[in-house]
């Protein structure tokens, strides 16, 4: 089974308008709500292509509720951790000439409400995957990524880590299975700017010397490196297509890639699964599903 955890979930109210004035009061032409948080996007991609996963985190008040039930009529799986306090955030997502966001702050975590977690993550197996992406919330400790990979670490879980700068980098020791920064996140890792896909090829590469055993490494417009335990290394440029929505795209790239290695067992399927699910997001209004999924992936592997 396919865990994804997310500590921070949020209900993203999305307006669309022509341009955003300050200081005035601005209509919007078009408005929507969904549920939001990098192993939520990651857990309902798996759904659009038929995978199924359970979503784990921590929702609150009346927004979580929403967020909730709205996971559900979609159909997917979830155990979720439901706080008495607080509510989940709120992130307003500003489409106008330009994209703006306003991330709300969620919930006051606890060690109580940790412990919780603790006690779901104990009864993984080792032929489980567990996903760990996104920011976490200021009131979880830092290096939470590496308590949970050290807890775990006698299961032999494959463990994904989708996150950037000390949350990454301290889990590397634990060998995770596949960690996915994107290019300036992987160059902000090492203090250098990284402008095509051999400086980030060379710097995946680091991150596999440092622990990781296999890194992919999204450069948006610009493709996607792969780097892998068994000395396999993939690029491509990205698919041609109109980008209407940058949300979720790197997500979608994670539960891609997960969705082609479980079908295949095969890296290179595995990376141009990611590349075609992360694209077929970004060249949507919503989460890629599996038909504009497979359109992609049978351009690149052509």
């Amino acid at each position: 089974m396919i865990y994804t955890v997310t500590f921070n979930p949020s209900l993203d109210y999305t307006m669309k308008m022509d341009e955003v004035l300050l200081g005035m009061v601005n209509r919007t032409q078009d408005e929507s709500f969904l549920p939001g948080g990098k192993g939520i996007n990651v857990s309902a991609v798996l759904h659009n292509l038929g995978i199924k996963s359970i979503m784990l985190g921590f929702l609150a008040g009346f927004t979580g509720r929403e967020i909730e039930e709205r996971l559900r009529k979609a159909g997917c799986d979830m155990d979720f951790i439901h706080m008495t306090e607080g509510f989940s955030r709120i992130n307003v997502k500003l489409k106008a000439a330009e994209e703006t966001d306003i991330n709300g702050q969620g919930p006051a975590i606890g060690a109580g409400h940790l412990d919780c977690l603790y006690k779901k993550l104990d009864c993984l197996c080792e032929d489980d995957i567990l996903v760990l992406a996104g920011s976490i919330p200021d009131t979880v400790p830092k290096d939470i990524y590496e308590r949970i990979m050290e807890r775990l670490q006698n299961k032999k879980l494959r463990i994904i880590v989708d996150a950037a700068g000390d949350l990454l980098k301290r889990v590397l020791p634990y060998h995770p299975f596949l960690v996915k920064p994107n290019h300036h996140e992987l160059g902000e890792l090492f203090g250098v700017t990284l402008s095509n896909r051999a400086d980030a090829a060379r710097y995946a590469g680091r991150l596999r010397e440092m622990g990781a055993r296999n890194v992919l490494v999204s450069m948006a417009g610009d493709g996607a490196v792969f780097t892998g335990e068994d000395g396999s290394r993939y690029e491509s440029d990205a698919p041609k297509g109109r980008v209407v929505n940058s949300v979720g795209a790197g997500d979608s790239m994670v539960a891609g890639f997960l969705a082609g290695y479980l079908r295949t067992s095969d890296y290179k399927d595995a990376f141009y699964m990611g590349m075609a699910a992360g694209s077929a997001s970004a060249f949507s209004e919503n989460l890629a599903i599996e038909k504009e999924v497979m359109e992609l992936y049978n351009r690149l592997k052509d």
